[in-house]
Formats: C-alpha cells, structure tokens, sequence
C-alpha cells in the first residue's frame, strides 16, 4: 500500500443496521467508501476458480468467523482497487481480536483508525429486521436456527474487541434500535469533523 488510509469500523450484532447506516454514510459523504466485510466475503465464495470459497462456505453456514488473514486480504485487496477515495467505513469488522491483530500487523502501519462505531441494539430488534430481511436477500444465513448462531458469536467474539477500543478512547455507541433516519441523525454526526 502506498496511500495511507483513514478507517471507521462499525461494529454491531446481526441486523443492527452496519449496512443500513453504512450506505447513508457514502450517500451524503463522497469522500467515503463503504466496505462490507461481509459481501467480500459473499462475494469470493461466489468465484467458481477461487481456494477460499470452500472455507469462507464453511465458517458463513455454521454461523463461524472467517480465518482473519482471509477477510483482511479481502479488506486490503478492496482498498487498493478503490483509486479515487482513501476514506473507508468497514462494517462487520474487527469481529474477532483475531481480526484484529491480523489488521494490526497486514494494515496497522498503513491505516489511521479514527474509531470503532457501534451499533447497540436489541436482540429481538435484530432478530426481527433479519427474518424480514430474509424473505428477499437470498442469504443463507438469514435464517432462524443461523441468526441464533450469528448472535452467540458476535457476544462471544466482538465483545472484546468492542472493549479494546473503548479503553483506548476510539469506541462511539449509537443506539440503534429506532428507525434507519433516526440512528444515521446520530451515526452522521460523527462524521463531520473527519
């Protein structure tokens, strides 16, 4: 990487609205570029010719995290593709410490991480965006016995990422548990000064 690169990560359970809020953010603030951990990583199990598919398969059906180097390289691979911007909101990642020390050692040195954002929000709120999601996305994973999995794994695993980055000062909480217009109100306004 040559350019160096400014980072929001936003953080939050499934259906929480990382991808909601995340669109609204590029839609009023054109110097960023929104990436979605989640849809490289649909995206490459999609690629017929790609080593990864089958093991990126494997971790989304059992409602696991993908090996952390694999979304990094994603993450990395997305950045440098992108010429124009050098501003990125990155959603659904760090979920993991794993994923974390793989961002730290592969992108560490070449990004400026201006703070992790989360969306707090009730289980059954998500739960409920998710289902509803579910009858139009085609995602696999948008299913009841799958979005349990995903909730168990997201306590277990982002808690403590989540944590890291409230004691170094870098953790913003909106509460996203109202409508879409009410939480980007609040989501936007950390924005404005980066």
């Amino acid at each position: 990487m040559t350019r160096p690169f400014q980072v929001v990560f936003v953080l939050g359970g499934p259906g929480s609205g990382k991808g909601t809020q995340c669109d609204k953010i590029i839609s009023n603030y054109a110097e960023w570029c929104h990436l979605s951990a989640g849809d490289l990583l649909r995206a490459e199990r999609q690629k017929t010719t790609s080593k990864l598919a089958e093991i990126i398969n494997n971790a989304i059906l059992s409602g696991k995290i993908v090996p952390s180097d694999i979304t990094v390289q994603l993450i990395q691979n997305a950045m440098e593709e992108e010429q124009e911007k050098n501003k990125f909101v990155i959603d659904g990642f760090p979920r993991s410490i794993e994923n974390k020390n793989a961002w730290d050692k592969l992108l560490g040195s070449s990004c400026t991480v201006e703070f992790v954002l989360y969306l707090d929000c009730p289980e059954s709120v998500m739960t409920q965006r998710l289902l509803q999601r579910g009858q139009t996305s085609g995602r696999a994973d948008d299913n009841l016995e799958i979005i349990k999995k995903r909730f168990e794994t997201a306590q277990k695993e982002e808690k403590p990422v989540v944590q890291i980055y409230k004691d170094i000062g870098k953790l913003r909480v909106v509460n996203a548990d109202s409508s879409a217009d009410d939480v980007y109100e609040k989501f936007s306004a950390l924005f404005q000064d980066l």
